[in-house]
C-alpha cells in the first residue's frame, strides 16, 4: 500500500496538469490504459486518480467512459460567484496579516506582469501564481484549501480570459491596485479591488464563451 502512494499522487497531479494545460479538454475521453502508458505509471494509481477526479467533478461519466467535464453557463456563474467572495476575503485578510516580505513579493510579481501583456499564456501562468501568493498571505489555511478546490475546477476552462483585447493591460493595472491596497493595510479597499478584478475576468470569460471556434490550449487566470 505504502509503495503505491507516491504513484497515486503523481498520477493525479499529472492528469490534473494535463487537463489544466489543455492536453485534455472538456469532452475528451480518458482511457486508463492510455494514461498509464503516457505517464509511465501502472494502471492502479491511474484508476485511483481517475476516481478522485470524478469525485471532484472534474471528470464525468459518458456511458461507461470517463470524460473531462465541461462547465455550462450556470456552473460558470456559480463558480465565479464563489471565487469572487473567497478571493476578496483572501485579499482582505492579506491586508490584515501579510508580512512586509510577502507584500514585497506581491509587488514584484505585479510589476513583472507588465512585461507580459503581449504574452497571454505566460501572463495567465503568472496570474495564477499571483493569486496563490495572495491566498497564502491571508494566513488562513481553511480559506487556502477552499480556494485550491476552486482553482482546480477552473482547469475545466479551455482558454484564458487574459487573451482578450486590452484585457492583459487592464489585469496588470488591477493587480497593482490590489497590491497597493494590501500594502496600505486597507482591508476594504483590498477586498473591493480583488472583487473588481474577478468581475472583469468573468465578463471577459462570458464574452469569450460567446465566440467560436475555440482553439488551442491555455492556462487560466
Amino acid at each position: 500500500m505504502a509503495s503505491d502512494r507516491p504513484s497515486q499522487i503523481d498520477a493525479y497531479s499529472l492528469i490534473l496538469e494535463a487537463i489544466d494545460t489543455g492536453l485534455y479538454r472538456p469532452g475528451d475521453r480518458l482511457v486508463e490504459s492510455e494514461l498509464a502508458e503516457r505517464f509511465g505509471v501502472s494502471r492502479t494509481p491511474v484508476r485511483e486518480a481517475l476516481q478522485k477526479l470524478e469525485t471532484q467533478s472534474l471528470l464525468a461519466r459518458d456511458g461507461r467512459s470517463l470524460i473531462v467535464a465541461a462547465l455550462d453557463h450556470s456552473q460558470l456563474a456559480e463558480l465565479y460567484a464563489v471565487r469572487s467572495e473567497l478571493e476578496a476575503l483572501a485579499a482582505q485578510l492579506a491586508a490584515r496579516h501579510a508580512a512586509e516580505e510577502e507584500i514585497a513579493v506581491l509587488r514584484a510579481m505585479a510589476e513583472e506582469h507588465g512585461t507580459m501583456v503581449d504574452q497571454p499564456q505566460a501572463l495567465a501562468r503568472a496570474n495564477k501564481r499571483f493569486h496563490r501568493q495572495i491566498h497564502l498571505a491571508s494566513h488562513n489555511r481553511y480559506l487556502v484549501q477552499q480556494l485550491e478546490f476552486v482553482h482546480r475546477t477552473m482547469a475545466l476552462m479551455a482558454e484564458t480570459s487574459l487573451a482578450g483585447p486590452g484585457r492583459g493591460d487592464a489585469a496588470v493595472a488591477e493587480h497593482r491596485g490590489i497590491v497597493d491596497a494590501i500594502a496600505a493595510r486597507n482591508e476594504e479597499g483590498a477586498r473591493a479591488a480583488l472583487r473588481h478584478h474577478i468581475s472583469e475576468a468573468f465578463k471577459e470569460r462570458l464574452r469569450l464563451a460567446g465566440e467560436a471556434p475555440r482553439v488551442g490550449p491555455a492556462a487560466r487566470p
